[in-house]
């Protein structure tokens, strides 16, 4: 609606000061020419609006000039007291600030959509971490928060996935991005996008040298990148299972990265599910000895040889009635 139109123009004039016309119309979704009339409407409505033409030229607020109108509808003021990621605030020590920031907003809403944006933060609740996580790392994010935001580059201690030695390396950072409740830091090494878990980090230490980016590269480009990088990394291994469906719900949310697809169910006489997954490596598939003999693997035939090896494993370790490793029995097989 044009209403709407012309008060996201005013909104980002005040925020941004001059802009651009192509600008505002690639943000509005609208062609130049519906800018440049929508200026001439809020020019015509009081509002000190003027145009600039050329090269630095753009569209700008006479200075001084500021307005209290938000404009909110209900839906959007609610939109605001339902934070996806509260536990954000918390490991950025943003906690107190939010609060505050709410307790502005709903100041300055309009007082018939108050209730609703009141009754929103108490009725929806947003809780970014999955079942079974178990408890995770305690995180220091403040010299990464103090890089990100302070264009520095980083220099890290770090431990990759697999590893135990710590290793060394200077980063030029993005950002920070929290998916499923786990931190990751953004950044390049060495002019190619990497991907850090913020709980691997052993040290960081701010330097004194600018952040080496590359030209007109943004966060949000960067991380879809990377999260395609692991999304769709080729699978070394396809797996055909089956299990019970008492057990197929739990499966899934355990599974969920490795399944390549919904469960097949069969009739009512077929007390199984069938379930297809993908592993880099053949003995990731140990994975699913966690569900005992409620799951069996069919296919492919050197998956059930890994399973037969670590289940005879386990049942040398466990047989007899002496608790503990025997000395002429190992305390763990391969």
């Amino acid at each position: 609606m044009k209403s709407d139109r012309l008060l996201s123009i005013l909104l980002l004039l005040q925020t941004r000061g001059r802009v651009p016309a192509s600008e505002l119309a690639a943000r509005l979704e609208v062609s130049t020419r519906t800018v440049y009339r929508d200026i001439e409407s809020l020019s015509a409505a009081g509002v000190p609006v003027y145009a600039e033409r050329g090269r630095h030229g753009g569209i700008a607020l006479l200075p001084g000039f500021r307005t209290d109108v938000t404009g909110m509808t209900t839906d959007e003021a609610r939109a605001l007291f339902i934070l996806a990621a509260q536990g954000a605030h918390t490991a950025l020590g943003l906690d107190d600030a939010l609060g505050s920031a709410l307790r502005k907003v709903m100041a300055a809403l309009p007082a018939p959509h108050r209730p609703a944006a009141e009754l929103a933060g108490r009725r929806i609740l947003v809780d970014p971490d999955k079942w079974l996580s178990g408890p995770r790392t305690a995180v220091d994010l403040d010299v990464l928060n103090t890089a990100v935001f302070t264009d520095l580059r980083l220099r890290i201690r770090y431990r990759h996935s697999g590893e135990t030695r710590l290793r060394t390396c200077t980063v030029d950072p993005y950002g920070l991005v929290a998916k499923a409740g786990t931190w990751y830091l953004v950044a390049d090494r060495r002019g190619a996008p990497r991907l850090f878990r913020a709980d691997r980090v052993a040290s960081a230490t701010l330097t004194d040298a600018p952040v080496r980016r590359r030209a007109g590269v943004e966060l949000a480009e960067v991380w879809q990148e990377l999260r395609r990088g692991v999304e769709e990394r080729p699978a070394g291994v396809r797996v055909t299972a089956r299990i019970r469906p008492a057990r197929l719900d739990l499966a899934v949310r355990i599974l969920g990265p490795a399944l390549t697809g919904p469960p097949r169910t069969g009739d009512a006489e077929d007390d199984w599910a069938v379930i297809e997954l993908a592993y880099p490596v053949v003995e990731a598939v140990r994975q699913l000895l966690q569900f005992g003999d409620t799951l069996e693997v069919l296919h492919p035939p050197q998956a059930r040889r890994v399973m037969a090896r670590a289940a005879a494993a386990l049942g040398e370790m466990y047989d007899g009635e002496d608790a503990g490793p025997r000395d002429d029995r190992p305390s763990h097989r391969a």
